[in-house]
C-alpha cells in the first residue's frame, strides 16, 4: 500500500505542477492563488484512492473520488465554502491536458517503472507531454480564431 501511495503522490505532484503551469499560462492565475485548490484536489484524490484500495467491494476509483468531492463541498459542511473557493482558482482545461497525457503514459503501469527506463526516456516523455500540450493549444487557437470566438 505504501508503494502505491508513493506512486500516486508522485503522479499527482507531476500533474499538479503541470496544472499550475497551464493555469498560469492559459488563464493568468498566479500559482500561489491556485496552489490551495490544487492541494485540495490532490488530497481528495488520494483519499479516494485509499478508500478504493481498502473497501472490499470494487467500484471504479473515480466513483469514490467523485462522492468524496461531492460530500466535502456540500453547502453547510465545515470547510466546504473554503474548498470551493480554492478550487475555483483551478480552471478545468488546465487539468485536462496533464491528466490525458498521464493516461497515455499509464500503459507502462507506474512512474517508478517509467523512471527506471533511463534519463533519456524521461526527457523524451517530458518532450512528448510538452509537445502534446503546445500542439493542443495551437490547434485550439487556430480553431477559435477561425470561428471568430477570439
Amino acid at each position: 500500500m505504501l508503494d502505491k501511495l508513493t506512486d500516486w503522490t508522485l503522479t499527482l505532484s507531476l500533474v499538479a505542477a503541470m496544472t499550475l503551469l497551464g493555469n498560469f499560462i492559459g488563464y493568468e492565475v498566479m500559482p500561489p492563488a491556485a496552489l490551495p485548490g490544487i492541494i485540495s484536489l490532490m488530497v481528495i484524490v488520494l483519499i479516494g484512492m485509499v478508500i478504493h484500495e481498502i473497501l472490499p467491494f470494487k467500484l471504479p476509483a473515480i466513483a469514490y473520488i467523485g462522492v468524496l468531492a461531492f460530500l466535502v463541498t456540500i453547502p453547510g459542511v465545515p470547510g466546504a465554502a473554503q474548498i470551493s473557493a480554492w478550487t475555483s482558482e483551478v480552471n478545468l482545461l488546465s487539468l485536462t491536458t496533464p491528466i490525458l497525457a498521464y493516461a497515455g503514459i499509464s500503459i507502462g503501469n507506474s512512474w517508478a517503472d517509467f523512471a527506471k527506463m533511463g534519463w533519456k526516456t524521461i526527457i523524451i516523455g517530458m518532450l512528448v507531454l510538452i509537445g502534446t500540450y503546445l500542439g493542443s493549444a495551437v490547434i485550439a487557437e487556430i480553431i477559435l480564431r477561425f470561428q471568430g470566438i477570439i
